[in-house]
């Protein structure tokens, strides 16, 4: 049934509802290579969203986000550029390693969680996608959009902790997807960071992309830094290490830069201090949203483990403040809108909120910084 998807609406739920599940890819190889070889119609948007929608019909209706606008007096004369952020939470982990104790199991069937994953894409209608722990691309999201049209990368981490879990659908990592309408590719680059000389398990997809609209190049980046208290100085090296990368890529900041990611680190820790003070004066787009423009938000999750309650701000948007301005950003969920349970949920599909932002190219490209 997913080889031969097609644009009927009964098709577009058999997609939905058989998608690979929980083998490994390479079960599937024969269908894979067909993926390859052959293009797939486009699917609607409007007929995927009433197909997830019919899936999710005995869940509670998706949150209720509002943008905030921040954009300044200064005119635009093209259309903002919407990038997201999300840590989607791999299937293998959420099921396997997490322990989300007030979770229900039932909630994190993959059958409707997927579908609460791309209701959330498709309402925000991103230009350009950066995920963390993706351990379905090639059974869901590449399949899927595709045919949506956005051009698809994949990065996998070397050693993924869901390799550990028994029925497992592979390896979990970064995954990047542009509207190739909007943008085309100039150059990609797939990054295995190092710390301490040492090459890690966390990884970085950088790609240069020109904006068909404006001619601009711009350069866009996803990552996800090592995880757990006592793993500052690790990912300290590893900020570096992406920094030294996205200077050598974006020629000493020459070419705009906006940084995704799940950085595993609050803001008092040093690799933030890195990018904030990086020589591609970056800014990070989500502390617009407080009233000096200094704080970031006081959480991107928020959940319960066997240890306790954690909610921490992990995840950001970077951008070149000089060459780039912030439109506008998606609020995040209130603490009454995530209820006493925490996140996952049956609402909402994964540990972190997902972070939107609307992007302009600044009028004078050669500002001095």
């Amino acid at each position: 049934a997913v080889c031969s998807m097609g644009n009927s609406t009964s098709r577009l739920y058999s997609v939905l509802t058989k998608t690979l599940s929980s083998g490994a890819v390479s079960q599937h190889q024969d269908c894979l290579e067909q993926l390859d070889s052959a293009p797939l119609d486009p699917i609607d948007p409007k007929d995927l969203l009433e197909e997830c929608q019919i899936v999710l019909q005995k869940r509670p209706p998706r949150f209720q986000r509002n943008f905030v606008n921040l954009k300044k007096n200064t005119a635009s004369n093209h259309r903002p550029i919407r990038v997201m952020q999300w840590n989607i939470l791999a299937q293998a982990l959420g099921e396997g390693k997490d322990n989300f104790v007030q979770c229900p199991m039932e909630a994190l069937k993959w059958e409707e969680r997927k579908c609460l994953i791309l209701e959330e894409i498709l309402a925000y209608k991103p230009d350009i996608l950066c995920l963390q722990e993706v351990d379905h691309y090639f059974d869901t999201f590449e399949p899927l959009l595709s045919r949506l049209g956005y051009q698809c990368t994949f990065f996998p981490k070397p050693w993924s902790p869901c390799l550990d879990v028994e029925h497992n659908n592979g390896p979990d990592g970064c995954a990047m997807f542009f509207l190739k309408e909007r943008f085309e590719l100039i150059s990609s680059a797939n990054i295995r960071l190092t710390a301490m000389k040492l090459k890690t398990n966390q990884v970085a997809i950088a790609q240069t992309l020109k904006c068909h609209e404006t001619g601009r190049l711009f350069c866009i980046a996803v990552t996800h830094l090592k995880a757990r208290t006592g793993w500052e100085r690790f990912r300290s090296a590893q900020g570096c290490d992406l920094l030294q990368n996205l200077k050598n890529i974006t020629q000493g900041a020459k070419i705009p830069l906006i940084v995704c990611g799940d950085f595993n680190a609050e803001p008092t820790e040093e690799v933030y201090r890195e990018f904030s003070n990086s020589s591609l004066n970056l800014n990070s787009a989500y502390k617009l949203l407080s009233p000096d423009g200094q704080t970031e938000p006081p959480y991107t999750t928020w959940k319960i483990r066997p240890s306790g309650e954690c909610r921490h701000t992990l995840d950001y948007i970077w951008y070149s403040q000089h060459a780039l301005n912030v439109n506008s950003a998606l609020g995040l969920l209130t603490e009454e809108q995530i209820g006493p349970n925490r996140l996952p949920s049956f609402n909402y599909p994964s540990d972190h909120l997902s972070l939107v932002c609307d992007f302009s190219f600044n009028q004078d490209p050669d500002r001095l910084l």
